[in-house]
């Protein structure tokens, strides 16, 4: 056996021996795990880890196994972790009898993987054990004419999660959001297993309930027919009047009944001077009866057991899924005996006498009596299912990949419950048809929830799925939708969860080029696909619907990974990964709030051409418009049915040039309704001249057109006209939100329409033409005050405020609304 001195075995080595009176037996393999780079990071990551393992069986001579610290064969009662998920061990038994040898693994790929092959005159048991995704306990038998002589159990490590901490805490994490969906039937490894009071057992729990208490059943059984509850009751028998003995209330009534039953003879009854006897009468019977209550409970438990063995008979024979293969005979033979070891029971003339259960029955015999005692306790547990962390029973689970998608989807929408409002929810719907629960793929599970401040909505699916594209449908994991306010359109992103990572292991190529572990390659190459091809037709050509696409992969050193390639770029083409485990959702955390809080234009800068992006270049060229006062009704039917609008040169400043359109603010002297509402493209521009020689420019429109909504003045007004933007003029619903002098303002205003429909603007001047500057703009509560270096977020009546560097919010607008919604939320609290 080779070593490396400061690392660990990198060929396969002699993991256990086991030495027997009738039989020799190895396993090799790597004891380590390809993530390790050396003996020292074993050491660093499995320090406090210890592996079970157990050989028991007759005339052991010896067991020992391989000590990594020390790189060689010990025994000992401690070992540390030798075997992983996704390893390959060789298992060798070599016979000293002449006893024909025989493998057995309850699983059926890893019970034919080991057969037996003639090595001269001894018989060798030779194979592979192979374990995928699979994490837990295993455990094997050697056979001799059918009698285990020896068994042995191991137990098989994760390599991309802590044994102890994330990966006990994801199955509780799974199995607490829907019961049972973390166990699967007779994998390659189990854990051990309780009971538990609330839940319906699956199959596969059942199978393995019955299988440890089927025997104690049967022997409860056999007691109570040996010492069997009987009651004593009493019967009417019709025997002729001089039989009579006997009689109780309900012989006499009868008699009293049917006075015709009465006939006079010699020697009678005396009677009103007549000597009278019955032709006949109900004579009481006492006897012994085992038709009792608690009889025929116990004969409905048998038989509830035979109907629930006969169902898992057939899910065996016929499994559900996808991928749909041969039962295993050993688990059918199984079944098929315990269903005839309970017929033989039923079948016992005793049980034949006992009726039919009709009512609901609880008395002391059924929680004292022997026998009926411990049937019934049995029965309990039968019906019960299983939770992790016992010691009685084994219980296999789902493979640590589709745990793993699972646990994203579920846990995404734990930390959704933390800071936004549940509206509704699809819970995921589940299939329990088979012999184990899995989630139905084919219903979608969606959960809405609603941002507490600014109304908006979050939508998280669970393999949604794309139909309509144009080339093939797309099934991301998990698909998280964001609807901006203002937008018709919402904003998705995709977390696809991928149980694979690159451990960077020195000299690779990962290695070299990332230097720390992260995703796959081609992990994040599916990603762009996704992104591609989620699109959708909109007025023209297709558009991305999809913002960005996101790999969820195993890892826990989230410090670490910030400096990773496929971190950065997400900043960048909004592509990557990102490490999520149950001790490790910091990063996921703080991204999924940072694209539920940042504004639609920041989203919007970060993507690649994504759906909107066409619209957003178009309003960056927005055209000029110029709103002039219209404050005489004979002016403004004028300009209605001449589609003119006229104003003195002596008004107009710099950059009226510019426009390209022209609105109509109506004052309160034109309609009640006043404000702006009307607007037209300028088609033509002349200049003229008065009497009194004043110069007159002419704007004439194509069509005036009318706006969704009149812009209300709201206590603001305009002395002859101002410069806005069509993108500002559709969208305004109050005069003041045509004033913005520079992007900074915009989007101020922007973040705080998010919070409110209508944020108010207050300027510095009532009218707007003649204001210089936005003294601030509030939402509810909170206002924002724009200065020429920094902006200051208070609560109206507060002297407290937060100040943010003009300069900062240019280059991170998103840290205003933090600001506002930290304010809100602290008013809430208070």
């Amino acid at each position: 056996m080779a070593s490396l001195p400061s690392g660990l075995v990198r060929e396969d080595v002699e993991l256990v021996l086991i030495e027997t009176d009738e039989f020799t037996l190895f396993m090799k393999g790597k004891p380590y795990h390809h993530r390790f780079e050396g003996l020292s990071q074993y050491k660093k990551k499995l320090q406090n880890e210890t592996m079970e393992f157990k050989a028991e069986g007759r005339s052991i001579q010896s067991v020992k196994v391989f000590d990594v610290d020390n790189q060689k064969l010990t025994d000992g009662s401690t070992f540390r972790p030798i075997f992983f998920e996704n390893g390959i061990y060789q298992i060798i038994v070599t016979s000293k009898i002449d006893a024909k040898l025989e493998f057995y693994h309850e699983h059926h790929l890893l019970r034919n993987a080991v057969s037996s092959v003639p090595v001269g005159p001894k018989q060798v048991l030779m194979g592979s054990l192979q374990f995928q995704n699979e994490v837990g306990l295993s455990s094997f038998e050697i056979r001799t004419q059918g009698k285990t002589i020896l068994s042995v159990t191991f137990e098989i490590f994760p390599s991309k999660l802590d044994y102890k901490e994330d990966y006990r805490k994801l199955l509780d994490e799974v199995n607490e959001e829907i019961y049972n969906l973390a166990f699967h039937f007779l994998r390659k490894t189990y854990l051990g297993a309780r009971t538990r009071v609330e839940g319906e057992a699956s199959a596969a729990e059942f199978y393995r309930l019955i299988q440890h208490h089927l025997r104690s059943f049967l022997q409860a059984i056999k007691r109570i027919e040996h010492q069997p509850h009987h009651q004593l009751i009493t019967t009417h028998q019709k025997v002729r009047g001089d039989q009579l003995k006997k009689m109780d209330s309900y012989g006499r009534n009868q008699l009293r009944k049917k006075a015709s039953l009465f006939q006079e003879v010699p020697n009678g009854i005396q009677f009103e001077n007549k000597q009278l006897m019955p032709i006949e009468g109900c004579q009481v019977k006492k006897e012994h009866s085992f038709d009792t209550m608690e009889n025929r409970l116990i004969k409905w438990l048998m038989i509830r057991i035979k109907d629930k063995l006969k169902d898992l008979h057939k899910k065996v024979e016929a499994p559900s899924g996808r991928y749909k293969t041969e039962p295993d005979q050993e688990v059918v033979k199984a079944i098929n005996d315990m269903q005839k070891l309970l017929q033989q029971r039923i079948k016992n003339p005793f049980w034949k006498t006992i009726s039919k259960l009709d009512r609901s029955v609880m008395s002391l015999v059924i929680q004292m009596a022997p026998g009926y005692r411990e049937a019934f306790q049995i029965y309990v547990l039968l019906s019960r299912g299983l939770e992790l962390h016992g010691q009685i029973y084994k219980m296999s689970v789902k493979d640590v990949a589709q745990l793993y998608e699972y646990w994203t989807y579920l846990k995404l929408g734990a930390l959704l419950d933390k800071k936004y409002v549940l509206l509704s929810q699809d819970v995921v719907k589940v299939n329990r048809e088979g012999l184990f629960v899995n989630l139905d793929g084919s219903n979608s599970a969606k959960r809405v929830y609603q941002h507490p401040h600014t109304g908006e909505k979050i939508i998280l699916q669970y393999q949604k799925e794309e139909r309509h594209l144009p080339t093939i449908t797309q099934k991301p994991d998990t698909m998280l939708s964001i609807q901006k306010k203002g937008k018709d359109y919402s904003y998705n992103y995709i977390f696809d969860a991928k149980y694979r990572i690159d451990f960077a292991v020195e000299d690779s190529y990962y290695g070299k080029r990332y230097k720390s572990p992260g995703p796959m390659e081609d992990d994040i190459n599916t990603m762009h696909r996704y992104r591609d091809a989620l699109v959708v037709q909109h007025e023209g050509p297709y558009e991305r619907t999809a913002f960005g696409a996101y790999v969820l992969f195993p890892w826990f050193e989230e410090e670490l990974y910030e400096q990773h390639a496929f971190y950065k770029s997400i900043e960048t083409v909004n592509i990557g990964g990102l490490p999520f485990l149950p001790n490790a959702t910091r990063l996921v955390e703080q991204f999924v709030e940072h694209l539920i809080e940042k504004s639609p234009e920041e989203i919007q800068e970060e993507g690649i051409l994504p759906r909107g992006t066409l619209a957003r270049w178009q309003s960056s060229l927005d055209e000029t418009v110029l709103v002039g006062l219209v404050s005489d009704e004979e002016v403004f039917k004028d300009c209605i049915l001449q589609k003119t609008f006229k104003i003195a040169v002596k008004d107009l400043k710099k950059g009226w040039q510019e426009a390209k359109h022209v609105a109509l603010y109506l004052s309160s002297k034109v309609s009640n309704n006043n404000g702006v509402k009307y607007y037209g493209k300028i088609d033509d521009i002349k200049f003229s001249s008065l009497e009194n020689n004043e110069q007159l420019v002419t704007f004439t429109v194509n069509v005036w057109e009318a706006l969704m909504k009149v812009i209300k003045p709201v206590g603001y007004g305009i002395s002859s006209y101002m410069l806005t933007t069509l993108i500002a003029l559709k969208e305004a619903r109050e005069l003041p939100e045509l004033y913005m002098n520079s992007n900074d303002e915009l989007a101020v205003w922007k973040t705080m329409r998010r919070l409110s429909n209508n944020p108010k603007i207050n300027l510095n001047h009532m009218n707007i033409d003649q204001a210089s500057e936005i003294v601030q703009i509030q939402s509810g509560e909170i206002s924002v005050s724009v200065g020429k270096y920094e902006m200051q977020v208070k609560r109206v009546g507060s002297l407290q405020f937060e100040s943010i560097d003009r300069e900062e919010f240019f280059k991170n607008p998103n840290r205003l609304f933090k600001k506002v919604v930290n304010m809100l939320n602290m008013e809430q609290n208070i």
